[in-house]
């Protein structure tokens, strides 16, 4: 079953925006804000946003690399696990 998100209303947040921030850092899970009743933004921790955004990168990475395949612009395994050989062994590790 899904997580319920935690929310809160915009009322809230103006009136103690510490505390709210305070439960984001904590929870380390996002914070839906309401205004009118209807989710107006999503507050997130550092943490969280970051990771998110690293994640994001990495499927951009691999979305390219995909297309690439499917253009032909792919290379095999073996030659690229070559070329991380020698550029280890050209860097000293």
């Amino acid at each position: 079953m899904a997580k319920v998100p935690d929310i809160i209303p915009i009322t809230d947040l103006r009136q103690d925006a510490a505390a709210a921030l305070d439960r984001v850092r904590r929870s380390r899970e996002p914070v839906v804000i309401t205004q009118r009743g209807r989710a107006a933004a999503v507050m997130l921790s550092v943490e969280a946003y970051e990771s998110g955004e690293r994640e994001r990168h990495l499927l951009r990475i691999l979305a390219t690399g995909e297309r690439e395949i499917a253009k032909g612009k792919g290379r095999e395994l073996a030659a690229v696990l070559a070329e991380a050989d020698r550029l280890l062994k050209d860097a000293g590790a």
